[in-house]
This record gives structure tokens, sequence and C-alpha cells, in this order.
């Protein structure tokens, strides 16, 4: 995790950059930060801005849970049970290079214009990404380790919980950083189509009307938002591996 010096360093840095672009540029497509940061903070302190960004997060956490609900347990088994792996390893070649983004469509049909179609897009595009990780990294466990507990008599359950789950815990959660990256990406897009909320609406809108202060100011707002998931999954990190952090 970086340090809250050098993290504020940078984004000096980044705003020392923009100034310095806008400047030279002096184009109306690109503000100077100063007002994007008073638009930002007058709509956040109003409100409006604040239940959109909600609306963005709860989205984006709720896509990213249900990928990893479902994506970490059937990576581990694939990983250590060889039948279930020569079962299922065709599909997973054949549907994780897939765009799935191009899902949007039947998704909607599915399930809506709702929440709950954004949400589903969401974990069906990371669920992919965070098995192969899941999968990899409950491959590369040594068999020493697992042969030293069932010495002990340990059934499938424990050797799961005490040894495979926790081997690979580090690796998951850096599919889910990457995840998370995703995730605030795909939720721009969905949130482009049949939906009066969300940042990513914001965005379009914006950009619609040619406001490019209040432009700037929303892709501030899910830039933070993106930035806030990512430091909770630091969080989880130092709380499920402290030994990552040993210095």
């Amino acid at each position: 995790m970086c340090a809250k010096r050098d993290l504020l360093l940078a984004a000096a840095l980044l705003l020392c950059g923009w100034e310095i672009a806008a400047l030279l540029l002096n184009s109306m497509a690109l503000p100077q930060p100063w007002q994007v940061l008073t638009e930002f903070g007058t709509e956040l302190l109003s409100g409006r801005l604040l239940d959109d960004i909600l609306i963005s997060g709860l989205r984006a956490l709720a896509g990213v849970a249900l990928g990893a609900v479902s994506a970490i347990p059937l990576g581990l088994l694939i990983g250590n049970e060889p039948a279930l792996n020569r079962r299922l390893s065709p599909f997973i070649y054949l549907l994780y290079p897939m765009p799935h983004v191009v899902l949007l469509p039947l998704v909607i049909i599915l399930f809506g214009i709702g929440n709950l179609s954004k949400i589903v897009l969401i974990g069906v595009i990371i669920f992919f990404q965070i098995l192969v990780t899941t999968r990899d990294a409950s491959r590369d466990i040594p068999p020493n380790y697992l042969y030293s507990l069932q010495t002990l008599g340990a059934g499938s359950w424990q050797l799961y919980c005490h040894v495979i789950l926790p081997a690979t815990l580090p690796k998951i959660l850096t599919a889910l950083r990457i995840s998370i990256g995703t995730a605030v990406a795909i939720l721009f897009f969905v949130e482009s189509f049949a939906t009066t909320r969300g940042l990513g609406y914001l965005i379009m809108d914006s950009w619609g009307r040619a406001d490019y202060i209040a432009l700037y100011s929303a892709i501030t707002g899910m830039a933070l938002l993106g930035f806030g998931l990512y430091l909770l999954l630091d969080r989880l990190e130092r709380r499920f591996c402290p030994w990552n952090h040993l210095e």
C-alpha cells in the first residue's frame, strides 16, 4: 500500500500536469482543474452528485461481489479436483476470450433495464478474470503443504479452509484489484444505456450538452469511486493477509 505522502505528491503532480495542459491548449474542452474541483465540490455538497456516486458504487460493489462469490469457490475446486478440471477447462478456454461486453443487449432482455442487468453484466465480465487467477493460484500450491495436513487426518473441507484458501488469497485479492478497474470501466458502459442515474449517465449527459466542466466533474467522481474501492481491497488484504506486509 502506498504511503499517504506519496499519494498526495502524485495527486499534486497530476493536478499540475493538468493545469499546464489546460493553459497550453486553452480550449473549453479541457477546463482548468480548479474549475472542475469547484464544480465537483458544489455538486457534492448539494447532494446531487453524492447520490449518483452512491448508486454507481453500489452497482459496482454488487457486481464485483457477484463475480467473486461465484468464481472463487469454483476456481478453488477446478484447481484441486482433476476430474472437474477436465470437464470444465474446455468451457473456460472457449468462453474466457470472448468479449463479454457484447452480452449487454441479451442481459437487458433477460433481466430488464434496472439495476439487476447492470450488476449481472459486471459480474459476468469479471467472473472469468477471478476464476482463471484463482484456479492457477490453487494449482501452484506445493503438494507438500497438503500432504503434511493429510497425514494428520485432515479432510477435504479442512484442506480448503486451512491450506488452499489462505495460500491462494493474496492472488485472489490481486485478481479483485484488476477486476475493480474492469468493473468501473464496465459501469460507465452500462450506465450509458437505459438509465437516468449514476456517474456513467452524468458523463454521457454532460458530453451531450457540451458542459465540459460537469463532464470532468463526473469523471473525477468515477475516478474517486475506483480509487475508494481499490483502497478497500488494500484494507482487506492487510486484514486477511498480514504476512504480505511484514517488514
